[in-house]
């Protein structure tokens, strides 16, 4: 280039005229530049921007080279059964709110493979109904269904009076 050939010209070669050559150390190829294309206060300017500039460059080519993400290696235990104990737990529930009118619970127990519970939910015809369950193994799921008190269905009132129909006289 011809600022690689200003920073490598001959000693007491002065710049002007019409071409500057500069033979490769190298690989012996010679590089000619005509001068006359630029401005003489340019070219004796741009000496020192122009190494600043390729230092910048040099620095970040030779910095480390960005590694995209990729996803993390899978675990070491891979593919390895956790240790399986015996559940055990106690829990117990309950909602009671007069102003929505929910009542409902719900209570179970587990120790291995024995599970025992109920639970109840207040139904809208104001019965009770509960159900006490177990699960023993491979016995499955058995419930007692029970309920309290008695159905009530209310007569049935509108809750919307229409407008009256309008009078065409």
């Amino acid at each position: 280039s011809v600022r690689h050939a200003l920073k490598h010209r001959e000693p007491n070669t002065p710049i002007g005229g019409n071409d500057l050559k500069h033979r490769h150390p190298e690989n012996g190829s010679v590089i000619t530049a005509k001068l006359s294309m630029f401005p003489q206060s340019l070219l004796l300017s741009c000496q020192h921007e122009v190494v600043v500039v390729f230092a910048v460059v040099a620095v970040v080519v030779a910095g480390p080279q960005y590694t995209p993400y990729g996803a993390p290696p899978p675990p070491t235990n891979y593919g390895a059964q956790p240790a399986e104990a015996p559940a055990q737990y106690n829990f117990n529930l309950a909602v009671k709110d007069d102003y929505s009118g929910n009542d409902f619970g719900h209570q179970e127990s587990r120790d291995g493979y024995d599970t025992q519970g109920s639970y109840y939910v207040l139904l809208p015809d104001g019965r009770l109904q509960k159900v006490d369950y177990t699960v023993n193994g491979d016995s499955g799921y058995v419930a007692e269904v029970t309920y309290e008190g008695e159905a009530q269905y209310p007569a049935a009132q509108p809750s919307y009076n229409p407008a009256p129909a309008p009078a065409y006289g």
